[in-house]
């Protein structure tokens, strides 16, 4: 009972880190949006800003709940201090410093050691499709997490020194959620994408990716911008593109006028999401809805396209 108060009570407290969209509190969420809501707070624990901040385009908001619950949260051959371990490795890497701090704690409270990824023979090949699913589906929220919410799992108002105290309170409650196997969900409409055949090994990784992905796939996005995007990551070393945004204004150059705008967002979405800002997001001139999906559908992409970047031939 004192949990589920406590949880209650922290529902603020997730809507307040939200940037750039309009937070769904509980109040105004339709009935997708909320049985989304319940799930995330029964079986992640507490309701996590990173699901809360798609609230806005309901499809993707279950799309990007059942990627995490599946290939994250649910039990496979991966403990879940290991599956944490990855993802604080990737967030680091990306230099996402919410989910560092978050996944890194969870590890932590889930007996987890740190991981190094380019050491994929620690694991057996049966193990590797939940790595890899791990770091993709950390590859995806750690774009959405540093465009959409604030650097830290707190409201922006909030002193330093309670980051400590509330993140020891947010992986208690994590620890405590429900644990679950993945529920059998309809069978992907589409195959396997090529782009994903490394999840082959495992069933649920496959279906949960390939699934979501079509989700994300389907979103409003200019097709010049869908063509700029894919020629963009067909080159992409995997390295970071700079503090300079030359770039990005050299990228979208390449693309009409009117789809400049929506161009620039996709890109710093895929590459530098630290450096989307209002004016970024404002040119767009899109409603919440749309700026969920074009931000997915990018962070999705090059989620896949990193994933492929650093994956073990084997």
């Amino acid at each position: 009972m004192a949990r589920s108060l406590l949880r209650k009570a922290l529902r603020g407290l997730s809507l307040a880190q939200v940037r750039h969209v309009a937070p769904v509190p509980f109040r105004r969420a339709g009935p997708e949006v909320l049985e989304v809501y319940h799930a995330v707070e029964r079986e992640f624990g507490v309701l996590a800003p990173p699901v809360v901040l798609h609230a806005a385009a309901p499809g993707v908001l279950r799309a990007s709940w059942l990627m995490l619950r599946d290939v994250v949260l649910a039990p496979g051959l991966l403990d879940r201090g290991t599956k944490e371990a990855v993802a604080a490795a990737v967030s680091k890497a990306n230099d996402c410093p919410y989910c560092v701090t978050v996944h890194t704690g969870t590890m932590t409270t889930f007996g987890g050691a740190a991981v190094d990824l380019a050491d994929t023979g620690r694991f057996t090949a049966a193990e590797l499709p939940e790595v890899l699913g791990v770091a993709t589906t950390l590859q995806y929220f750690n774009r959405m997490v540093s465009v959409f919410l604030t650097e830290r799992p707190m409201p922006p108002y909030a002193p330093a020194f309670m980051l400590g105290p509330v993140t020891r309170m947010l992986t208690g409650l994590i620890a405590s959620a429900e644990s679950t196997p993945p529920a059998p969900g309809p069978p992907p409409q589409t195959p396997l994408p090529d782009d994903l055949a490394w999840a082959a090994g495992s069933p649920v990784v496959a279906q949960a990716l390939t699934r979501s992905k079509a989700v994300f796939d389907s979103g409003p996005v200019p097709d010049a911008v869908r063509t700029l995007l894919a020629a963009e990551l067909s080159t992409w070393d995997g390295t970071p593109k700079g503090i300079s945004r030359a770039w990005v204004s050299d990228a979208t150059d390449r693309v009409g006028p009117p789809d400049r705008a929506a161009a620039r967002l996709a890109l710093l979405t895929a590459f530098a999401p630290y450096q989307v800002d209002d004016e970024v997001v404002r040119d767009v001139r899109a409603d919440d809805a749309a700026l969920i999906g074009l931000t997915a559908w990018a962070s999705m992409t090059a989620a896949v396209r990193a994933t492929a970047l650093t994956k073990s031939p084997a």
